[in-house]
């Protein structure tokens, strides 16, 4: 996920800043000029807090500076009443599991629109690839069953999926909901080094 982290968060961050910054590619900024970007990475993730990789940024990371978990986050968005906070991901990311498309879907038609158009742009390939001329060997599509999002099975609960929904059993699963990490704006928290090639949903 690192091609699409790329492309699809880093690159408009980075362009959006210098739209505030006020200085706009190719225009330099000058030395001593920067904001300061607060990143919400815990301690059970903080392998991947990270320095900007451009003067004009600078990565503050305040939940490493408290020594908070995700545990911590949840206990204190509970104290304050939020007990509905999602986990934060991309609109279009390929860790959702079925529990993320169906809410997807049933609460926000727009957005279900908007995933479904990008599933179906991504077949041949990212944008870097398709820009470079790099060809995709094979096909990409957001959901793990390898069809495109609009007809995916994401109704269907498994036998796997049912004994994941009972608290008992232990934490939930993959295909129901997705990778047990969101996002960062620098990088997919997903488990990208465990998964396989065909976890992204290629075709070969």
């Amino acid at each position: 996920m690192q091609r699409s982290t790329g492309e699809y968060k880093v690159k408009p961050i980075k362009k959006k800043v210098r739209e505030l910054l006020g200085y706009p590619y190719p225009v330099r900024i000058p030395k001593g000029v920067f904001v300061e970007q607060w990143v919400g990475i815990s301690t059970g993730e903080f392998h991947r807090a990270k320095d900007a990789d451009v003067k004009y940024m600078r990565n503050r990371h305040p939940l490493l500076d408290m020594s908070w978990s995700r545990a911590d986050c949840v206990r204190y968005l509970t104290s304050r009443g939020l007990t509905a906070t999602p986990k934060s991901s991309c609109l279009g990311c390929p860790f959702h599991g079925n529990a993320q498309w169906r809410h997807i879907r049933d609460t926000s038609p727009s957005e279900w629109a908007n995933v479904v158009e990008f599933d179906a742009a991504i077949r041949q390939g990212n944008a870097r690839a398709n820009a470079s001329g790099s060809r995709l060997l094979g096909e990409a599509f957001l959901h793990r069953s390898r069809v495109p999002l609009s007809e995916a099975p994401i109704d269907h609960v498994t036998a796997a999926e049912r004994a994941a929904l009972q608290p008992e059993l232990g934490d939930a699963d993959v295909l129901e909901n997705g990778v047990e990490d969101g996002c960062s704006p620098w990088a997919c928290r997903g488990d990208a080094d465990a998964l396989t090639q065909d976890d992204f949903g290629l075709a070969t």
